[in-house]
């Protein structure tokens, strides 16, 4: 008989002793091949009513504001949005303190242009291009023209400074902005390829003005820490996602799992339920649980539940 310490599942056994081991399959929400890459995303589960306020801000071309507490799958939404309407690879702009907007839509890197031109005329070469030294943002790579819209992931702005949502309305406005080391150069140099953010190569920028044709689809992420000023409020389609029910959870749960990982799993649902009633607690902490279950993991054994169904905020 199979001691619990040495259980085909504890890969890591803590006795110092070196074995050879063969990692089992990740969950599919945390594999990074190519081959998972290239599949369709996993349904995202979401409420007709919710679902008609996306429809009303993609028709509107309005920035979509989705607020709901950690794990209401506001991110995967985005995820979701850019896979069903073929919009191509999704654009992510993480925002933190200090995220500007200026960076989400270019960087330039002088000292890097200064270096490589000195080293060129040394050498006795043509000098870099400048568009060389540019590179589009999250932002700005959204706003390139093209037939189709890009998608854009704007994820946390309550992290960010109090005045970015102010200094955004502009460009939610009016689609455009400009490079002044580009705007800046003669005419006969007011063609410059320079490198997109998402490295699928160059786009021709013209006299430094970069002016959207088609307005992204933008969803901006917040966990409800802080309120928005009105101004950029006006300029959002809103929607409050709230936390899934027992009916929903069943459904995730069998959506990423398979009905027969959700036969086993009506006690995890429950005390995911209960301790989500006075605890923060995220919806992937209870699909981790799952999936630990399938795997033959013994969650009664030594707290190893408390250790996946942690609460998120406050005392440990």
């Amino acid at each position: 008989m199979t001691s619990a310490s040495e259980a085909p599942w504890r890969l890591f056994r803590g006795d110092g002793s070196a074995r050879s081991v063969t990692l089992p399959s990740a969950p599919p929400w945390r594999s990074f091949t190519p081959a998972q890459a290239a599949r369709p995303e996993l349904p995202y589960l979401i409420e007709e009513r919710h679902a008609n306020v996306v429809n009303a801000a993609l028709h509107l071309r309005r920035p979509l504001l989705v607020t709901g507490p950690a794990g209401t799958g506001k991110s995967s939404l985005a995820r979701a949005i850019a896979h069903e309407l073929g919009l191509g690879r999704l654009l992510r702009w993480p925002i933190n303190s200090r995220s500007t907007v200026k960076d989400a839509l270019y960087q330039y890197d002088a000292i890097g242009r200064l270096r490589e031109t000195t080293l060129s005329r040394d050498r006795g070469e043509r000098e870099p291009s400048i568009g060389t030294f540019v590179r589009l943002g999250p932002l700005g790579n959204a706003l390139v023209p093209s037939a189709t819209p890009r998608a854009l992931l704007v994820d946390e702005m309550d992290k960010g400074d109090v005045d970015l949502p102010n200094d955004l309305l502009t460009v939610f406005e009016e689609g455009v902005f400009d490079i002044p080391e580009l705007s800046r150069l003669p005419e006969d140099m007011a063609e410059v390829e320079v490198r997109t953010h998402d490295h699928q190569g160059t786009v021709r920028v013209h006299q430094g003005l970069v002016q959207c044709t088609e307005f992204p689809v933008v969803i901006i992420t917040s966990n409800g820490e802080r309120d928005f000023p009105p101004a950029f409020l006006r300029r959002c389609i809103r929607l409050d996602l709230p936390v899934p029910d027992k009916k929903r959870l069943c459904s995730i749960v069998a959506a990423h799992l398979g009905q027969d990982a959700l036969r086993d799993a009506d006690d995890l649902v429950e005390a995911f339920l209960q301790r989500r009633g006075t605890e923060e607690l995220a919806t992937d902490q209870l699909l981790n649980a799952v999936f630990l279950r399938t795997g033959g993991v013994d969650l009664a054994a030594d707290g190893l539940l408390n250790a996946v169904l942690h609460q998120l905020t406050g005392a440990m």
